[in-house]
């Protein structure tokens, strides 16, 4: 995987961030989501290096990356600060300004990042997601059974790690090897039989459904706005519409009209199509 790209522990203040980069051009980072790491680009990134430099960071708390103690709310997982570690990393590796694409918890990660640090970010790209508050006001029945797993995740009294790392295996499901990729494949395995990386993606999870909510809150108020152009990438044969048009929902966050495709994929588009998502990323930074 990865060819010609460099694998490195980056400090970025609290955290040590395990990363892949590599390419030339200007800068985009690629942010997974859950239950991934970075591998999970690693169809991506080398379509995206031949034009970019691209960098592929593990989020706090998933695959090779470290998290803090743990806070009350669940601050040091809360989106804010996953944006400051992206913000850093760039800094570290010499870039002031660049793209950010992220997938699933990590479009709520590129998402916070461009509102947090509008002057550092060109475009933002979010695959399959929403601001954490648009789910969140629109909850219902239909939506608690179709996405449990955020309630789940997000327990405290009777934590999910206790269910998860008693056998994790029978917990996760992917795709075989050959589907995602062996070293994709290994590397999230990898991660998954790792109970911190497990108490870091439910504290993921924990953040979302308070911290995080409230930092959305708070911007909305204020009428903060996502002020560089953006793009959504939806997967045909997934539900983010769940709530209804996605695009309409992302409209008032966004100070200029939102681009939207749609991939012809499941979930996890980055794995399952990845030549269609670094053609819309490549056309959309072009």
């Amino acid at each position: 995987m990865f060819d010609g790209f460099r694998l490195e522990q980056v400090n970025v203040g609290d955290v040590t961030l395990r990363v892949r980069h590599g390419g030339a051009g200007s800068p985009v980072v690629l942010v997974h989501g859950h239950p991934r790491t970075h591998t999970t680009w690693h169809a991506v990134a080398p379509r995206l290096a031949r034009h970019h430099v691209v960098v592929a960071p593990d989020l706090r708390g998933y695959g090779g990356s470290t998290l803090p103690p743990d806070e009350p709310d669940h601050a040091q997982s809360s989106k804010r600060e996953m944006a400051r570690d992206v913000v850093r990393l760039m800094a570290h590796l010499g870039h002031d300004r660049f793209a950010v694409a992220g997938h699933d918890r990590g479009a709520l990660v590129a998402f916070r990042t461009a509102m947090d640090h509008p002057d550092a970010v060109s475009h933002l790209v979010v695959m399959d997601g929403l601001p954490v508050v648009e789910h969140l006001e629109r909850t219902d029945a239909v939506f608690a059974r179709a996405w449990w797993h955020w309630w789940f995740l997000g327990q405290t009294d009777k934590p999910a790690e206790r269910v998860i790392c008693a056998d994790p295996d029978a917990w996760y499901q992917t795709p075989t090897p050959a589907e995602m990729g062996e070293g994709n494949h290994a590397d999230v395995w990898a991660a998954f039989r790792n109970p911190a990386v497990v108490h870091g993606m439910c504290e993921d999870y924990r953040a979302g459904l308070g911290i995080d909510r409230a930092h959305d809150e708070a911007d909305r108020a204020a009428g903060r706005q996502v002020r560089c152009p953006a793009m959504l990438l939806e997967s045909a044969a997934d539900d983010l519409d769940i709530h209804g048009d996605p695009a309409a929902i992302w409209a008032p966050w966004l100070a200029r009209p939102l681009r939207h495709r749609v991939i012809d994929s499941g979930h996890h588009q980055a794995e399952q199509a990845p030549a269609a998502v670094a053609a819309a990323v490549l056309d959309f930074l072009r």
